[in-house]
């Protein structure tokens, strides 16, 4: 390197005035903030996609439907049937016809002949639901990967 490089102008000075220092009352008060975020928060909460079906993820009769699945549990393992990964498929046709495909953790499992219905009831119940048609399959076999991560934190598995 040469000197020319290296050169730096130092200016000497006696004193530095010292930065402003923060006030409390120069910021914001917690509850205004809060009030704020508030208000953002719930119109973002409550506004609703536009152009949404119904019967459509996000429509009234789908989410309606995946509500009621999840009041269900399961009478051996205290989660959701829908948590727990049971329900493999929630169609809702545009004259409200819902068909769930759906299984249960074993085919030995001691609710094998009332789940279905109960299943059905429920769903009948929601809303802007004309009928419920479920399908009970053993194809793919339930197993635990199938569970959703709230449930395997309900049974300590995470």
């Amino acid at each position: 390197m040469s000197e020319e490089e290296t050169k730096f102008s130092v200016e000497e000075v006696e004193a530095v005035s010292p930065p402003p220092r923060a006030r409390v009352e120069d910021i914001e008060a917690p509850a205004e903030k809060l009030e704020r975020k508030r208000d953002y928060l719930e119109g973002f909460l409550a506004a609703k996609p536009e152009g949404i079906a119904a019967g459509e993820p996000g429509g009234s009769i789908y989410d309606g439907v995946i509500e009621a699945l999840k009041e269900i549990y399961d009478p051996e393992i205290p989660v959701n049937i829908y948590e727990l990964g049971l329900i493999y498929g929630v169609e809702v046709s545009d004259e409200g016809s819902v068909a769930i495909t759906m299984t249960l953790t074993t085919p030995h499992c001691p609710v094998a002949e009332s789940m279905p219905g109960e299943v059905e009831m429920r769903v009948s119940a929601v809303p802007g639901v004309r009928d419920a048609e479920v399908n009970l399959v053993w194809d793919p076999p339930w197993d635990m990967a199938k569970m959703s991560d709230e449930a395997k934190l309900e049974l300590g598995m995470l």
